[in-house]
């Protein structure tokens, strides 16, 4: 697994992650449809980005290297350089979970905001409903620091935002630098 830029051929393949229903009804708000010229501007505007270091945040494309293909992509937002901490998202097209990806690119996306940026804390959050998503990052090593009830609303009904932190220290227990 590598995390490198997203290129412009690339808004196929996340279109088609966007398009599947698994992925749109286990832990995505469903959206409408989003067309191809819209897919392919999402996909220009992610390989013109440039990351320094102050800025809001990135995206990288997640590829597996035995097969050679991209498998999702892994973002950094909410980047609050005064306080030093950061919020990340990772999405993995359905055929390729359970398979580690997402745990090397957060290990890798981590590593980087705290080792290289000298971010203290990485904040997270699941829908209470998507145990998978609620499992890896207890897994992972994340703390479950809160709940916000009745916070979203998704398939007919409201749900849990559940809220998860790491900080630097707590990373460089778990994941040394070998």
């Amino acid at each position: 697994m590598r995390l490198r830029a997203v290129e412009p051929e690339d808004w196929e393949l996340f279109r088609s992650f966007e398009l599947d229903s698994d992925v749109q009804r286990n832990g995505w708000r469903v959206q409408l449809p989003q067309s191809a010229e819209a897919a392919k501007a999402w996909a220009k505007e992610r390989t013109e980005e440039t990351p320094k270091a102050g800025e809001e945040g990135f995206t990288l494309a997640i590829e597996s290297l035995d097969e050679g293909v991209l498998v999702g992509s892994i973002s950094t937002h909410h980047v609050v350089l005064p306080a030093g901490r950061f919020e990340y998202g990772v999405a993995l097209g359905p055929e390729h979970h359970r398979r580690g990806y997402a745990s090397d690119a957060v290990r890798l996306l981590l590593a980087f905001m705290f080792r290289e940026r000298r971010l203290h804390k990485c904040e997270a959050s699941a829908w209470s409903f998507n145990a998978a998503s609620v499992a890896f990052h207890l897994n992972f090593g994340f703390t479950e620091e809160g709940r916000q009830r009745d916070h979203d609303y998704a398939m007919g009904q409201y749900h849990d935002e559940v809220l998860f932190g790491m900080t630097a220290e707590e990373f460089a227990k778990l994941y040394p630098v070998s």
